[in-house]
């Protein structure tokens, strides 16, 4: 006698599976129709509007890959944004990644317990602040007449030192990128801070039988089992950084003279300062397209490995 196949077996055909399942294809309608409205159709509609030169009220004319080749040929504004972009990226990384892992080493390390969750509650704390708070705190700090960086240094003694730190085109990149000191980032510090309490405690005790000192436990037996969440982190905040725009508008809007311009202030610029809304789309089309080969890149290479 032939067993019946279960409802929803994999050798029914398409149509039959998705009628056999049509309770939970219905439940997932309104979820799909408002990624449809909100998320796909303003994305499909922004690469499209890219092939043209457009402004809002006026014909578009097609230009096909016109906006994208003075794009990378002729703006020299975005060519810097762009190498503004990579500086501010590659600073994320060593500041939130490595920053991050080293207190989260410290925090592992700790022997008392009280300690250790008091200083963990200290680290995440900062995260329930909302982040343009933190950045107009430090565009007061900064500030050329009352900030309390340049007080400090005129009462130490140097007051050479004292600059217009976001009026000045040689500092001010650097006065954005330094902002959030002591760079300690809570999330970051909790993934890796799980990553380590998980490792067995058997594999460290076996490590300190053979003679290894802390150093070499960290270096031979908690760094490689972490390296997961490690290039995860630095993948997450590589996208950060290209998709950087709160902290470039809310402290400089991308001056002076474009010293801290980023893609995406200078797409916001183009969209609704001068109304060439077809130029911005292409901008955002980069950003997507850089964005999309990071997720893949995390999706393929990081997420998916075991350790």
């Amino acid at each position: 006698m032939t067993a019946r196949p279960a409802p929803g077996n994999s050798r029914d055909p398409l149509l039959l599976q998705v009628w056999k399942g049509r309770t939970g294809y219905l439940m997932l309608v309104p979820t799909m129709v408002l990624l449809g409205v909100f998320m796909y159709y303003p994305a499909f509609l922004g690469l499209y509007r890219s092939l043209f030169d457009w402004a809002p009220g006026l014909d578009a004319d097609f230009v096909g890959l016109g906006n994208f080749v003075k794009l990378f040929t002729k703006d020299k504004v975005f060519q810097q944004s762009m190498g503004n972009m990579l500086q501010l990226s590659l600073w994320y990384v060593l500041s939130t990644v490595f920053v991050s892992l080293f207190v989260a080493i410290l925090l592992h390390r700790m022997i008392s317990q009280r300690l250790k969750y008091l200083y963990r509650f200290l680290a995440i704390l900062p995260v329930i602040i909302p982040g343009i708070v933190l950045l107009m705190l430090w565009k007061f700090i900064y500030d050329a007449t009352v900030g309390p960086l340049n007080m400090l240094l005129i009462a130490i003694g140097l007051e050479e030192w004292t600059r217009a730190w976001l009026a000045n085109p040689n500092t001010a990149l650097y006065a954005v990128m330094l902002r959030n000191f002591p760079w300690v980032d809570g999330v970051a510090i909790l993934i890796l801070l799980a990553g380590l309490q998980v490792i067995p405690q058997e594999i460290i005790e076996s490590a300190r039988i053979d003679g290894a000192t802390n150093w070499r436990i960290l270096r031979s037996v908690e760094f490689p089992l972490i390296t997961g969440q490690i290039k995860l982190l630095t993948v997450l905040t590589i996208m950060w950084g290209v998709q950087e725009f709160t902290a470039v508008f809310a402290m400089t809007q991308g001056g002076p003279i474009n010293k801290t311009m980023v893609p995406g202030m200078w797409m916001f610029w183009n969209a609704f300062r001068i109304n060439k809304m077809g130029y911005a789309a292409a901008i955002g089309v980069i950003l997507f397209v850089l964005t999309l080969i990071l997720t893949l890149i995390n999706m393929k290479y990081i997420t998916t490995q075991e350790y």
